[in-house]
């Protein structure tokens, strides 16, 4: 049988529907690329920005015009994710060809619900007619974190992704779940509360990928640096996970997202001079500079406070590269809240951000405030946060060129198959040629000299004769 995966949103998202196709590979079914020949269609949603409910509800309309203009019964086509945990009722009511809606913590639920669905529709009334909307509630401590599933997924993109050779990044949810209830964030609502999974079984899933090749390890959570809060672990817990885990022969890099500011203590910053893995790189939102306008979002610090943790990373690794979400566009933003978060994107140096204009989340506290800004300021706001931007990246990528970086090899160029694309450690796509091919390098740690840039990578050549490790 055929299984056909499209996902929208974040890495959390990514990491679930590698789960699914994992389970459905260990039944013996094949992953395709192609929706036209599938046999089940899933589609994993988001619910964090109107856009990405959007394209998930235009692929959704794509697939069911299809098969109603063929007047088939097959393929059988599902939804999950944070939309289907949110606005299942309403996706059942507007697209009634949906199958199964399953919300974002039933994931590892959708290949016995998609399977049994297919055989009934195939065999007629002698199977049992599973349930096509099933939610669950966010409030629920209970929890589908299970290494086995993490294990299984690696397995399969290990065997089916890439070609029988060894993962050489991976992620891990260390978490689900988030409890700061941001004023206009929909994760509480549609992943629930804060579940941490025991650190002994990080440990031993983060072991056996290493010992399967994996160089580098990104940990996964809504409030990473939060991690074991919730289960007795103390507020130094997220640092003492990164140490175990550095500790692990073989493992190169760490990266992490995303963190909080609230719990962005001097230990984890510490950390970045003090570990040999943790990359020079870190993810911090600052949302706005406003502190008018983080209060009304529930954002519990100051632009002082902000500006407070960035100097101590900086401190920690003078090199080290800070990427930041911003929303523009809020409800009550005026002028003078949009020029204090400009003056902090400058201060804090970012040189890579999301940048997103603000909208209205059913569901959300800012949802039931007046969207009082004009479409036009937000566009306004939006193009000069991202005129800014485009300078502060390309400083930042030009002070690299003639210098020599660290590069972990990871795959070809998309655009270009003849060359070869890896990451810096401050998470810097470069892309080189080489005399050697991917599979002689992938995975490897190589020196790289830059010799060009432009805003969003860098360019060089490989002139090590023999990769390090």
């Amino acid at each position: 049988m055929k299984i056909y995966l499209r996902t929208y949103g974040c890495q959390m998202n990514e990491r679930d529907s590698e789960n699914i196709a994992a389970e459905f590979a260990e039944r013996g079914h094949d992953i395709v690329s192609d929706d036209a020949v599938a046999d089940i269609i899933v589609v994993n949603t988001c619910s964090v920005r109107e856009q990405a409910e959007q394209k998930a509800i235009g692929k959704l309309g794509h697939v069911l015009a299809r098969r109603n203009a063929r007047r088939a019964s097959l393929p059988i086509i599902g939804v999950t994710g944070c939309m289907a945990q949110n606005r299942g009722g309403q996706l059942m009511r507007t697209l009634p060809g949906i199958d199964f809606i399953l919300g974002a913590r039933k994931t590892h639920m959708v290949p016995e619900i998609a399977l049994k669905m297919y055989a009934r529709r195939l065999g007629g009334m002698c199977h049992p007619k599973p349930p096509r909307l099933l939610r669950d509630d966010p409030e629920s401590a209970d929890t589908y974190l299970d290494i086995s599933d993490d294990l299984q997924s690696h397995r399969y993109i290990n065997r089916h992704l890439l070609a029988d050779t060894s993962q050489t990044c991976a992620y891990i949810s260390i978490m689900q779940g988030c409890q700061m209830n941001c004023s206009y964030c929909i994760v509480p609502k549609t992943r629930g509360i804060q579940r941490s999974r025991p650190p002994e079984e990080i440990l031993e899933e983060a072991a056996k990928l290493v010992d399967s090749g994996t160089k580098e390890i990104t940990l996964l959570g809504q409030v990473a640096n939060a991690y074991g809060r919730d289960i007795g672990l103390g507020g130094d817990a997220f640092v003492g996970l990164l140490r175990s885990l550095d500790k692990l022969d073989g493992l190169e890099r760490i990266r992490f997202t995303s963190p909080h500011p609230s719990f962005f203590t001097p230990q984890l910053t510490g950390a970045y001079a003090e570990l040999r893995t943790l990359c020079e790189y870190v993810h911090l939102p600052l949302q706005s500079g406003s502190d008018r306008i983080l209060k009304l979002m529930r954002r519990p610090y100051t632009a002082s406070k902000f500006l407070e943790i960035v100097s101590r990373l900086r401190e920690a690794k003078p090199n080290i590269s800070i990427s930041t979400d911003i929303i523009v566009g809020y409800p009550g933003e005026r002028d003078e809240d949009f020029e204090c978060t400009k003056e902090i994107f400058e201060k804090s140096g970012f040189d890579m951000a999301y940048i997103f204009k603000y909208s209205p989340r059913k569901g959300t506290l800012s949802a039931e405030l007046p969207d009082d800004v004009p479409d036009s300021v937000k566009e306004g706001r939006n193009a000069e946060l991202l005129d800014l931007l485009a300078k502060q990246s390309m400083e930042y990528n030009l002070r690299l060129v003639d210098t020599e970086q660290e590069i972990l090899v990871e795959s070809c160029a998309k655009r270009n198959p003849d060359a070869i694309m890896g990451r810096t450690r401050t998470h810097r796509k470069v892309f080189f040629k080489s005399s050697k091919n991917l599979a002689e390098l992938r995975g490897k740690l190589i020196g790289v000299k830059i010799k060009s840039a432009t805003v969003a990578a860098l360019e060089g050549y490989f002139y090590d004769p023999e990769p390090r490790l």
